[in-house]
C-alpha cells in the first residue's frame, strides 16, 4: 500500500493529541451480536483515547486552530456550541494548557431544560477547565454574540480569535487530514486495508478532513462513510463538501467531486441530540461487550447506523471496516434519564 506524503508541516500546530490513537478489533462485540456483522471485520479507531480534557475528535482540529491562533499572537479564544458541546469542553481544556483565556457562548440547541442536561456532563466540566460560560438568550445567534464579545475584548486590548461550531473550518479539518495519514500508517503496521472508514458527521469537519486526507494520499475519498447527526442529509453533504474544497485549497489540491461525500442521515432522530432506541441499543451493546463508551449524540448514532447498514448487506462479508470513535463520553451524564431502562436491565443481569 503506497501512499503520498501529505504536506502538513507548513501549518503551525500545538500538541494536544499525543501519540497516535490505537486501532482495535471489535472481536467481543462480534461474538455478542451473534452473526449481525455477517462476516464484516469491524475495527475501531479510538479517538476518545487522548490524554487531554476527556479526549475526542475536536482536539485534532484544535491542534491546528490554536496553533494558528498562537502564531498570530492571540491571548483569548471564544467558541460556540450547544450546552453539551464537546468542542466547547475541549476548547476550554486546550486553552488551559496553552495559556489562552477561554470564553464559551452556548445555546440551547436541544429542546431540553432539565437539570441533568443544563448542569451535568460537559456543562459541569467547562468552568472546571477555567472557561467563562455565557448562555445566549433564546433566538440569539451564538456566533454573532461571540463576535460581539470579541469586539468588546479587542477594544480592551485583547487579541481574540473566534472559532465556529465544532471547530469546523478548512484549517480545523486538517486535523483529520493528519488522522487519515495516521490511519494509513497503521494499515501498514497491521497488514490490513480498510474498505470503509465510518464516522459521525455533525458540523462536517471530521469527515471533511478524512475525505481530504485519503484523497491527498491517493486513496479513494469515497471510502469515508459519514452518519449525519446534526443537519438534514443534503445540508450535511453540502457543508462537508465545502470544507473539503477549503482544505484542498490550503493543501494546493483540486477538490474531489461532491459524489465523494457519502452521508447517511437516517439515524439522526427527531432532531439533533434526541435519544433514539437504536442509539441506546448501540451504546449499551458496545459497553457490555467491549467495555467502551460511545456517546449519545455522535458516535452512538453513527455506530447504530453502521450496524444497521451491515445487517442490510451494504458491506461485503470479509471486508475490513474502521469506525472512528470520536469521544464525547461526558455527554452520557446529561442523558441519564434516557438510559434508565437499560440501566435497570443491566442491574438484573446474572
Amino acid at each position: 500500500m503506497t501512499t503520498a506524503k501529505i504536506p502538513l508541516d507548513q501549518f503551525p500546530t500545538v500538541s494536544l493529541v499525543g501519540a497516535p490513537t490505537p486501532i482495535q478489533r471489535m472481536d467481543r462485540l462480534a461474538a455478542a451480536v451473534q452473526g449481525r456483522l455477517q462476516g464484516v471485520q469491524l475495527y475501531v479507531k479510538r479517538d476518545d483515547f487522548m490524554p487531554l480534557g476527556g479526549g475526542g475528535n475536536k482536539l485534532r482540529k484544535l491542534e491546528f486552530l490554536l496553533g494558528d491562533a498562537l502564531a498570530h499572537g492571540a491571548d483569548t479564544v471564544i467558541t460556540v456550541g450547544g450546552l453539551q458541546s464537546n468542542h466547547a469542553r475541549l476548547t476550554a481544556a486546550a486553552a488551559a494548557v496553552t495559556g489562552l483565556a477561554c470564553e464559551l457562548v452556548l445555546s440551547r440547541a436541544v429542546p431540553r431544560d432539565d437539570a441533568e442536561y443544563e448542569y451535568n456532563g460537559n456543562m459541569l466540566l467547562d468552568p472546571l477547565f477555567g472557561a467563562r460560560v455565557t448562555i445566549a438568550p433564546a433566538g440569539t445567534d451564538s456566533l454573532t454574540a461571540a463576535q460581539a464579545r470579541a469586539e468588546a475584548l479587542r477594544a480592551q486590548g485583547r487579541r481574540v480569535v473566534v472559532l465556529p461550531t465544532g471547530g469546523s473550518t478548512p484549517l480545523g479539518s486538517l486535523g483529520y487530514v493528519s488522522c487519515a495519514q495516521e490511519i494509513l500508517n497503521q494499515e501498514r503496521e497491521l497488514g490490513v486495508e480498510f474498505s470503509t472508514v465510518a464516522v459521525a458527521n455533525g458540523s462536517g469537519g471530521t469527515q471533511a478532513g478524512l475525505v481530504t486526507g485519503f484523497y491527498a494520499a491517493g486513496r479513494d475519498p469515497g471510502l469515508v462513510q459519514g452518519y449525519g447527526v446534526l443537519a438534514v442529509e443534503a445540508q450535511t453533504i453540502a457543508t462537508t463538501h465545502a470544507l473539503v474544497a477549503g482544505a484542498c485549497e490550503l493543501l494546493g489540491l483540486a477538490s474531489p467531486a461532491v459524489s465523494a461525500i457519502r452521508v447517511n442521515g437516517s439515524h439522526r432522530g427527531e432532531h439533533y441530540g434526541a435519544a433514539t432506541s437504536a442509539m441506546l441499543d448501540a451504546v449499551t451493546t458496545v459497553a457490555r461487550s467491549e467495555g467502551w463508551l460511545l456517546d449519545p449524540v455522535y458516535s452512538g448514532k453513527a455506530f447504530a447506523g453502521l450496524l444497521a447498514d451491515i445487517e442490510q448487506g451494504k458491506y461485503a462479508p470479509g471486508s475490513n471496516v474502521l469506525f472512528v470513535m470520536t469521544g464525547g463520553q461526558p455527554g452520557l451524564f446529561a442523558y441519564r434519564s434516557a438510559f434508565e431502562p437499560t440501566r435497570a436491565t443491566g442491574a438484573n443481569r446474572g
